[in-house]
Formats: structure tokens, sequence, C-alpha cells
């Protein structure tokens, strides 16, 4: 028991100019067109982030998954985990993941102070229309049971820190408004300036 309370307490020890991004929304919302525009304008700061896409980490953690309620929580358990010791470590990090239950972000928020929640939104037709790993088309067809958003529940944030528009908002915009945030936050700084 005493074990874990250290534990808890190290991670929770958050170094003060690192900060996480949790970029959520239905599968084929525009995560990852947005995590890389993101990625791109902090890269252009001289900020190295480091990128946990769910696809990249299942095939280390989960490399037989089944994507179903015990696994996913897991899956993400590990996930806030590594996010949470980089974070620890001075590495900024940007989960790109639809994390489909609320709790789960809700725990990385919880676990990492300077942490900023971004929302995806795009009807489930526009999602499903642009597919383009083909997710959607295996659940019409039989082959996958629990896609967030049309067999497993997807809980959108209460309160997203940014809510961007996928299915009109372009990624360089929406990227911007990312970025002001961080430096309203005192999360980045502005140029010329020290970070909060």
């Amino acid at each position: 028991m005493r074990r874990r309370s250290i534990l808890t307490r190290w991670m929770a020890a958050v170094a003060p100019e690192a900060f996480a991004i949790w970029i959520t929304g239905l599968p084929a919302s525009g995560k990852s067109t947005l995590t890389k525009a993101v990625e791109a304008r902090l890269a252009a700061r001289g900020v190295d982030v480091a990128v946990l896409e769910s696809d990249e980490l299942r095939r280390v953690l989960t490399p037989k998954p089944r994507y179903d309620e015990k696994e996913r929580e897991s899956f993400y358990a590990q996930t806030i985990w590594i996010g949470t010791l980089l974070v620890r470590h001075g590495v900024p990090v940007i989960f790109d993941a639809t994390a489909n239950r609320r709790n789960w972000r809700e725990r990385a928020r919880q676990a990492i102070p300077r942490f900023v929640e971004v929302y995806v939104e795009c009807s489930l037709e526009v999602c499903m229309a642009r597919d383009p790993k083909g997710i959607y088309r295996r659940a019409r067809q039989g082959d996958a049971g629990t896609v967030p958003g049309l067999q497993a529940a997807y809980e959108p944030p209460r309160q997203a820190d940014i809510v961007v528009a996928g299915d009109r908002e372009s990624p360089e915009c929406a990227a911007g408004r990312v970025i002001e945030l961080l430096i309203e936050k005192g999360y980045l700084a502005r140029d010329g300036d020290a970070p909060g």
C-alpha cells in the first residue's frame, strides 16, 4: 500500500515546463490530422513533443486488441501512465486517442496539472463517409463490434478546453487556436517571453 502511495505522489510531481494535450473525438473525426498540425506548430517554436497515438501504442501494449471495455480500461490506464511519466520528465505530450469513456480523459487531467482537452466534434455520418482506416466498413461487414459512436458509446467532454469543428474548421486554424490557448495558460511562451 505504501509503495502505491509513493508512486502516486511521484507521478503527481509533474515538471512545471511540460504539458499534455488530449485530442479526442470519434474515429475519422480528424484527430490525427489536427495532431500533426499542432505538432508542426510546436516544432516551429522549438518544442519537441511526444505523440502518443493509440494505434501505435496498441501494437506494443495490446498487439492482438479485442477493443472490449476491459481491454480499453487497461490500455488507457497504461497510456495515461506513459504520458504522465513523460510529462514528469519534462517532455510535452499529445494524446491522439479516442478514449471513448470520459473518465479516462479525466484521469489524465487529474494526473497532469498542465492539461488541455481538445474535442474534435464531427458527425458520425461525416466520419463514416471518410473512414480512412476502414473502421466503419469493418463494422458494417460484421468484422468489428465495438466501434465508438456506432456500437460502443462515445462520451464527449463536458467542458473541453477547445472544441474543433472537424467537418468545417481547417486543421491549421484549429492548431493555431490550440497554440494560443497554451500561451494563455502559460504553458508556452509568447515569442521572446519565458513560459509561466
